[in-house]
């Protein structure tokens, strides 16, 4: 039997989708919807559809054994030239699968990560996601030269295949030293692209992929980045400025959009791009509230934040696509689990004013009131209270001055010299670690810490 070609992506291919539900998991509305999207993304034609369920995989196809030969008959009745599976599959797995069917086998993972490659378009992205793709591809490397390994050369001998293979490893571990390496110096970059915008107030867009982030974006700032109803669009990150009621311009960034399951490798691969939201003052999650799993999906974000180590932030979650005709009841549910939480139409812009107006209140609270007294000769002091804080008075005694002002915690530590006091104006106060400059506890209420308003996923209930 000819291998299938597996050198090429699946853009206009004809495919056949499975999904194996495990243990006592229940499907969804339509279990294939995500699949299904996916596979539209990434340019296939989906002729046909096929599920299970088991209390656990099969260690050798993952489906049984009477489903593998139901799926081979649909793919050949539907002249499928692709099967793709909406899980995980070990090498030997998808290699068993290709064998039986005769036809070319593609796990979530290598959905994904063909997604991601014909998305990208920066250098940044490109190195992120042929990483993902070679760590991907190491412990696969065995199977895809089994074929060369079956030659016998006899006792102690090497056979070609295993020759091959140890070429073939050199190279791919070697190049994932050097993606490694290139990579580190794009997240130095950026950290240092981050860091210099500090003195800034910033805001991340963050959520499930195709929630409508790059939609509000262009409706908030009129950016103009992608938008398309598909899966993972936008890979890049964009920052553009928003103007804030009674607060001024912001930076808001737009960044990767998660799924359920997203392959660790690309997590890590996409560090650097996500270094935006683990640096933002305040994250928007964004959730497609018109989507049956619209829970899931929540809950899946926050498992992807809490893997970055950035689930403590405090945010604000932003229900949209409210207009969408099936949205209501879906919204009135997570209004009630989500009372705080801002229902918009990123399309229309209905809920943007009550959005502006969050995003300032949950900013506000991350300032503090202080007095600071310094000498009339300390121009820099002076001029940087005025440009960085919200100056509320300011008084001369003799060759002193004291501003009363609102300034961003974070600045507190600038503050030091014998010739300059800090007086805290709030009621709750302690002392950063290691300095003198006192920070103020955030007493503040609306907006939670994403801990608060994403609770665990074992506290999630199941559907919307």
């Amino acid at each position: 039997m000819q291998e299938p070609e597996r050198n090429r992506g699946i853009a206009s291919e004809r495919a056949v989708v499975v999904r194996v539900v495990l243990g006592e998991s229940p499907l969804d509305d339509d279990p294939f919807d995500e699949i299904r999207g996916l596979a539209k993304t990434a340019g296939a034609s989906v002729v046909g559809s096929l599920s299970q369920n088991r209390a656990r995989p099969d260690v050798a196809t993952y489906l049984g054994s009477g489903k593998v030969e139901e799926l081979k008959q649909l793919a050949k009745s539907q002249h499928a030239d692709v099967v793709l599976f909406d899980c995980n599959l070990s090498p030997g797995q998808g290699r068993n699968l290709e064998k039986q069917l005769g036809l070319k086998v593609l796990d979530r993972t290598e959905l994904i990560l063909d997604i991601f490659a014909s998305n990208a378009q920066t250098y940044e992205a490109r190195l992120a996601v042929e990483l993902a793709q070679m760590e991907y591809s190491l412990p696969r490397l065995k199977q895809m030269w089994s074929h060369l390994s079956r030659i016998k050369m006899g006792i102690g001998m090497r056979g070609p295949g295993e020759k091959q293979l140890e070429t073939d490893r050199r190279l791919v571990e070697r190049r994932i030293h050097e993606l490694r390496s290139e990579l580190r110096q794009v997240e130095l970059r950026r950290e240092r692209q981050v860091a210099s915008r500090r003195e800034q107030m910033t805001v991340s867009l963050v959520g499930y992929t195709n929630a409508g982030k790059s939609t509000l974006m262009n409706g908030l700032t009129g950016a103009g980045v992608l938008a398309e109803d598909k899966l993972f669009a936008t890979l890049d990150t964009r920052t553009r400025r928003w103007q804030l009621p009674n607060w001024g311009p912001v930076l808001l960034s737009d960044t990767v959009g998660f799924i359920r399951d997203l392959p660790h490798g690309l997590i890590a691969s996409f560090k650097a791009t996500l270094e935006e939201s683990r640096q933002a003052d305040l994250l928007l999650h964004v959730a497609d509230a018109s989507n049956p799993s619209v829970a899931r999906q929540i809950e899946s974000v926050f498992s992807v934040l809490g893997e970055l180590g950035i689930e403590a932030k405090q945010a604000l979650l932003v229900l949209n696509k409210i207009d969408h005709p099936r949205a209501a009841p879906f919204v009135e549910g997570m209004l009630r689990r989500y009372p705080n939480a801002i229902p918009i139409s990123a399309r229309s812009g209905e809920g943007f004013e009550r959005l502006a107006h969050a995003a300032s209140d949950a900013l506000s609270r991350t300032f503090v009131d202080v007095e600071v007294e310094t000498s009339v000769a300390n121009g820099k002091l002076i001029a940087f209270l005025q440009g960085h804080s919200e100056v509320l008075s300011m008084r001369y005694v003799d060759d002193r001055v004291v501003v009363h002002c609102r300034i961003p915690e974070r600045f507190l530590g600038r503050f030091s010299g014998d010739d300059t006091v800090l007086r805290r104006k709030s009621s709750r106060r302690d002392t950063s670690p290691g300095t003198d400059a006192p920070r103020v506890s955030d007493t503040g209420s609306g907006s939670s810490p994403l801990a608060e308003i994403l609770p665990p996923p074992s506290a999630l209930p199941r559907g919307a």
